[in-house]
């Protein structure tokens, strides 16, 4: 689909935009989401403060998660292996910079790949952040690895150091409020993909623990995943910090979503109910993640909202309240949700589709299409997704209600219009 322009004039220009995606965090792991386990008081207050998503989905494995989110685009159009972006592909960052946006990025890269990952893509390279759109770059696994908690290794428009006894998160978090106060006064757009919750679970900063902690150790253990939740809080917590002390808070949208299901190690009680990590699997605890959206004085405070929210959706929403001047001619498979952040839902999706070809691990390759209650494989499997959210027992289409049987075959008409695509 094309984005299509705004009907009307916006009565505001340029607001900054702040993006950030967290590691391995599925929805249940917000206190705001129902969490009996995690403490998340500054992510549950800037829900509060403005509009909880509560069915979003992201693709199950990071890398296809993040070049959905940064193109607007389904997989099977732009998506050339793991750890990978592909070159010439246009980005948010692209466009806002059309739209006079200073940009930046911190936090985890990951898509410019390594020999390995070169080779499995048939000699294909992936990208580096100055050619994807962003001015300045604070970053862990660029061209190199190195660790992304204690001692990281991060790589800027200066070079790449590693930094002694330092957080990585900590860095990425200082350099977004430095990039903040630098551009205080013209309009930016900050991207942040953290590091942080993926494994290893290590101490962070709050362990008393931490400073003599060795970060060459081969220490994994899921017991440190609620520290490490609570630490992204944290640092959340001073970006909002930062933009109600430079007086750019309500002129300053903030998203902050997960970019795939918790990892399979942890388990984590939410309502009362143990939910078992899944990600990079299709199912809904390895894609369903958190999404908040806070624009003071423009959302309003309390929003809950129940409207289904995929990956390709992000690019043209950000381009919309951007007010890009060129909507019409951009290509994407996302529909804006900016409409629904200031109250009409006039427009919203019916189904996600779904096209998965990790190229990574032993993850089964799938399309599927479904909605908050329904699913269908490419392969013809049917699921109930609130009495199978395991997805354990497949229906029979004949089994099915006359009304269910009606959504079935119009998911199977948007699996056969994407029917060149099969991984």
């Amino acid at each position: 689909m094309v984005i299509q322009a705004m009907a009307q004039e916006k009565d505001f220009r340029s607001p900054n935009i702040i993006l950030i995606m967290a590691d391995d965090l599925g929805y249940e792991t917000l206190g705001i989401n129902g969490s009996d386990d995690y403490q998340t008081p500054n992510l549950d207050k800037l829900a509060k403060e403005g509009m909880n998503f509560t069915q979003t989905y992201s693709m199950p494995l990071c890398t296809p998660s993040r070049v959905q989110i940064m193109t607007g685009k389904y997989n099977f159009r732009n998506y050339i292996g793991f750890g990978l972006l592909k070159p010439e592909e246009p980005t948010f960052a692209h466009y806002l910079k059309q739209s006079g946006y200073n940009t930046f990025v911190a936090g985890k890269w990951q898509l410019y790949g390594n020999a390995g990952q070169h080779e499995l893509a048939g000699g294909q390279i992936g990208t580096l952040p100055e050619s994807a759109g962003f001015d300045e770059y604070f970053l862990w696994q660029v061209q190199a690895l190195g660790s992304r908690y204690k001692d990281p290794m991060i790589s800027s428009n200066s070079g790449t150091e590693i930094y002694e006894g330092k957080f990585g998160p900590d860095l990425f978090t200082e350099q977004i409020n430095l990039f903040m106060e630098k551009n205080r006064d013209e309009p930016f757009f900050i991207y942040y993909p953290m590091a942080i919750t993926h494994d290893p679970f290590v101490p962070t900063p709050a362990n008393s623990g931490f400073a003599a902690f060795d970060s060459k150790s081969k220490v994994n253990d899921p017991r440190y995943f609620g520290e490490m939740v609570s630490y992204m809080d944290r640092l959340i917590g001073s970006i909002v910090t930062k933009t109600e002390e430079l007086g750019i808070r309500e002129n300053t949208l903030i998203l902050f979503v997960g970019d795939n299901g918790t990892d399979r190690k942890v388990t984590t009680s939410q309502l009362g109910k143990s939910i078992k990590g899944d990600k990079g699997n299709t199912t809904t605890a390895g894609t369903h993640v958190p999404f908040i959206a806070n624009w003071k004085g423009k959302i309003q405070p309390g929003s809950t909202n129940e409207n289904l929210i995929d990956f390709t959706d992000f690019l043209p929403t950000l381009l919309e309240t951007a007010n890009h001047q060129n909507l019409e001619i951009i290509q994407t498979d996302g529909l804006s949700f900016f409409s629904q952040l200031v109250g009409d839902n006039s427009k919203k999706r019916d189904w996600i589709y779904c096209y998965y070809a990790p190229n990574w691990g032993q993850f089964e390759n799938s399309t599927y299409v479904q909605d908050t209650e329904w699913k269908l494989y490419g392969d013809g499997r049917i699921y109930s997704l609130l009495e199978d959210p395991l997805e354990e027992n497949a229906l029979q289409i004949a089994d099915l209600s006359k009304e269910v049987k009606l959504k079935i075959s119009h998911f199977d008409t948007v699996l056969r219009g994407y029917g060149s695509a099969n991984p």
